[in-house]
Parts: structure tokens; sequence; C-alpha cells
């Protein structure tokens, strides 16, 4: 058996076109659409002999691949290592790359300090912050809004939330790096983010300790759980890690993405002025839109059929989010940005029992952010070219000149 970046070869599907491409390749990366376009035109699968992989971006397959936890794991990795072959680089996510029974015990869990009854009670100051950090930077007008809006704001209130002792914006940015690119090859992205753990790794494992954590807080409540024997002390350290690790990038992704997308459609951000209250539905769009989160892997775990294609057990495939949310045979003119278009069915947060954890939080603090724009700032523009980060696994921006307008 031959090992490709993890996991095993597979043969080519009967009827599998071969498409010699590379989804890791930095230039595909910042301007993935092209790279969407021609995957969606293949079929319901392609094969992409680099890495010995099948990779699927049309919404119906990749609806199904990446739900069906019966079938396609994640217990043997969303990235492109199989962990039945080898240790993953750090202990498993007993969220993300678990799956039933061992995922609905610690999901619960989860649940409960992710609670809707929790999130209310963030609310108001998740607003007052907002509010003064667009009010600063309306004083401002033109500022850089991935550092002082789309990083500063989550790494303001998500912390408090889980309750650290001690916040850092840089190494729970740069941890969320981490985790993220190393869902990919062994590529260059993947070993510079891999450099910092030396100087992350070890803060992050700090902060998740018990008596690190303040007494309330999401991270308090997961390690009550301990006390009643639902879960071991180390579990609730590893769920801790889990909030740290996809609470934070993802959330600064899709900020980011959000004001790029309201600048490059005034008549979007317009609706959004009328109606504050879109502002959800602002949120969803984006995700729709720009897929923060662009590529996630499940591995068969038996020998299975998906749309006529013969997938034999063992074979990655890469669920190309980015790809599937713009998929016109879903969405009519799904090109285009559209705050009242209402996508409650993306897949940027996941599907069925694998969906984001902590995607009401996400909510909670985008709804936040674009209310305080919606009521303070009268027009949203950009001052320079916007830059896109590469990343293994998520779609992010890595500098965007605004100018925020009042009236």
């Amino acid at each position: 058996m031959k090992i490709i970046e993890g996991h095993k070869e597979i043969d080519v599907p009967a009827g599998v076109p071969v498409w010699d491409v590379d989804p890791y390749d930095p230039a595909v990366l910042v301007d993935p659409s092209d790279y969407y376009s021609e995957l969606r035109s293949k079929g319901p699968f392609a094969y992409i002999p680099r890495y010995s992989i099948l990779a699927c971006g049309r919404y119906e397959e990749t609806k199904e691949v990446f739900s069906d936890w019966e079938r396609f794991v994640s217990s043997r990795g969303v990235g492109l290592q199989d962990f039945s072959l080898g240790e993953p680089w750090r202990p498993p996510s007993i969220v993300l790359e678990v799956d039933p029974p061992d995922h609905t015990k610690a999901r619960a869990v989860i649940e409960r300090a992710l609670s809707p009854g929790a999130i209310r009670k963030l609310m108001e100051s998740y607003r007052e912050d907002a509010e003064n950090l667009i009010g600063e930077l309306l004083e401002k007008g033109t500022f850089e809004a991935v550092e002082e809006l789309a990083e500063t704001y989550p790494t303001t209130v998500f912390p408090d939330a889980v309750g650290l002792g001690e916040s850092d914006r840089r190494r729970l940015v740069d941890y969320g790096e981490m985790v993220f690119n190393a869902l990919g090859p062994d590529n260059e992205l993947r070993r510079n983010a891999m450099a910092k753990g030396p100087n992350v790794v070890p803060w992050i494992l700090e902060q998740c300790k018990r008596e690190r954590l303040e007494p309330e807080g999401f991270g308090a409540t997961i390690y009550a759980a301990c006390d009643t024997g639902e879960i071991t002390e180390e579990e609730a350290g590893l769920l801790v890690r889990s909030l740290l690790s996809a609470g934070v990038d993802t959330t600064v992704a899709v900020l980011g993405s959000a004001i790029w997308c309201l600048a490059n459609n005034p008549d979007q951000f317009q609706k959004l002025k009328a109606d504050p209250k879109l502002a959800r539905w602002a949120f969803e769009e984006t995700l729709r839109y720009t897929s923060p989160v662009h590529t996630f892997c499940r591995t068969a775990n038996l020998d299975t059929e998906v749309s006529g294609v013969k997938i034999a057990e063992g074979t990655k495939i890469i669920c190309v989010l980015g790809a599937a949310n713009l998929d016109e045979d879903h969405w009519p003119q799904a090109d285009k940005f559209d705050i009242e278009r209402k996508p409650s069915d993306h897949l940027a947060l996941g599907v069925g029992i694998h969906g984001c954890v902590g995607q009401n939080v996400a909510r909670a603090e985008a709804d936040a952010v674009l209310t305080a724009i919606a009521n303070k700032v009268e027009s949203i523009e950009l001052a320079g070219e916007p830059v896109w980060r590469p990343n293994n696994s998520v779609h992010t921006l890595d500098r965007l000149t605004i100018t925020f307008k009042s009236k």
C-alpha cells in the first residue's frame, strides 16, 4: 500500500475524470473562482492524481458526502491525513474529528456551554463592544479592516466569553492558522504555520487548564461536566481547545469578507442600512458567497457509491465547500451577493451532526458588528487593493484597507 500525504493511494474510479490540478496552490487559494467553476464542470467527482484523492464541488454530492457520517467519516481526519494510518500532529478534536457514539457525548457538553441562553447573556456586551469599536473606526475614517476590525473584535469578545484569564490576539490567530493549514498537504503554507508551534501551542494548552479559566464562561461550564462524570478532565481540556482552534479564525475570516462584500456591493449595504435586521442574512450570504472554510475532507469508511460513482474504502474526498456554495443549479445567480437571498442551506458551517457547534456564537458576534455598522456608518469604500491570504482550508483576507464615512 502506497501512502500519499498520510492516506493510501487509490485507483481512479470508473467514469471519473482525471484532473491535473493542485487545489493547494497558493494562486488557487487566493483566487479560487476558476477552480471552483471547472471542478463543478467535471461532474460529480474529479480525481486529482497529485494527492490521489477525489474532489467534489457540486452542491448535491458535496452535501451528501459532507453530511453522511456513517459512510464518510470525520474520525479518520478532516484533512488529507488518514488517522487510521498514523498519529496526527496533535490529539484529535473530540468534536470535529470523531463520530458517534463518542461524538454524541462530547457534543452534548459543548452545546450546553454554548446554549442559546448562554449566548443571550452576552449579547448586550457584544453590542456595546461592537458599537465602541465601530465608533473608533469611524473617527479614524480609513483603517486596515483585517487587523483593526476582523481580528480585533473576535479576539476581544470571544476569549472573555470562554473565560480565558489571559488573552493574546496574535497567538489565538496563529493557532487557528496552524490548525487549518495542517489539514492540507505538507506544503510551504503548512510548514510555515507549524513553525509557529513552539511559541503558540504551549500557551494555548496552558489557557485550556481548569485553573486558568474564570469561574463564569463557556470553559467553566465544560469543566463542570467533569464533576458529574460526563467527561474526563482531559476531555474537558480538549473541548476548550476546540473552542480556541475553531472559534477565532473562521469568525475573523467571515467578518473581513462581510466588509469586503458590502464595500463591493453598495446597493446591498444600503439595504442593510434600511433594515439592520438583515444583518443575520448578510452574515449567511457572506458565508455562502465567500465560504471562509473552503475545503474539508471526509474518508470513505466502506465501499460505497455516490451519483453512480463507486468509491472504495479508504478514499480521501475533499469536499470543496466554496465550489458547492456557488453552484448555479442550487442557487440561481449564485455569483451575485444578495443579502435578501436567505441561504439557510449553505454548507459553510457544516451539515447534520457535524454542523459547526459554535455557529450561534459566530452569528451573535457578526450580528453585533454588522448591526453597529448599519446604524453608524453611512458608506463603506475600498481604500486599496484587497489582498487574500492563502490557507489550506480557510479563504480569508490578509489586508483590506477601508474607509468608513459618516453622515
